[in-house]
């Protein structure tokens, strides 16, 4: 997992508030078996619409999405995050998040802010603006938009960001101490080859 810190990017508003992991990525697209590829089918029905704001030129490359309240709720896929890295996101704001989408984020580098209704609606209609959010700070930061806001997020959260740490990797950490415990067991119980 990449490591996070500070990302600038250019802010891609979807002012729509529950948007479910089904229209994020519909489960036609779940059928590959890797975690590649997702981005094609990233809000695909939407993208029908020549309006839709994936469409517009003006946010290709956009990679701080800003959509409104409960978003990612529905069902606990995990590819609706990898869509959603897959076509270049590295934030999701909103003013808040379905927990298990929020879970499945951050375990796989995309960060999820949360703030306030008001700060996501002035960047969603500042236009085509880049933004700021710094993970050490925790703060966003968007001048053309007036925005300025700090955001939560726990330190455990936080600190396996900054590291580029996912499940494994901070399983990874303990090696030596799984080593040591594997050494130690009894021949006849089972072991990890």
């Amino acid at each position: 997992m990449r490591p996070f810190t500070t990302h600038t990017g250019l802010v891609v508003p979807l002012p729509r508030a529950d948007v479910d992991t089904d229209q994020i990525i519909a489960s036609e697209w779940l059928k590959r078996v890797s975690r590649t590829g997702y981005g094609e089918g990233l809000f695909a029905q939407w993208r029908e619409d020549p309006a839709f704001v994936l469409n517009d030129p003006a946010y290709a490359g956009g990679s701080i999405l800003v959509a409104g309240a409960s978003f990612g709720m529905g069902s606990s896929r995990e590819h609706a995050v990898w869509a959603l890295d897959d076509w270049g996101f590295r934030v999701v704001i909103a003013p808040s998040f379905a927990d298990i989408f929020r879970g499945n984020a951050v375990k796989n580098g995309l960060l999820p802010v949360v703030l306030p209704p008001a700060a996501v609606a002035a960047l969603q209609e500042a236009g085509p603006v880049e933004a700021t959010v710094d993970l050490r700070e925790r703060r966003v930061r968007c001048a053309p938009a007036g925005v300025d806001e700090a955001f939560d997020v726990d330190d455990f959260t936080r600190a396996r960001l900054l590291e580029g740490l996912d499940d494994v990797g901070l399983t990874l950490r303990h090696a030596d101490a799984v080593d040591a415990y594997e050494a130690a067991r009894p021949d006849w119980l089972p072991r990890v080859t």
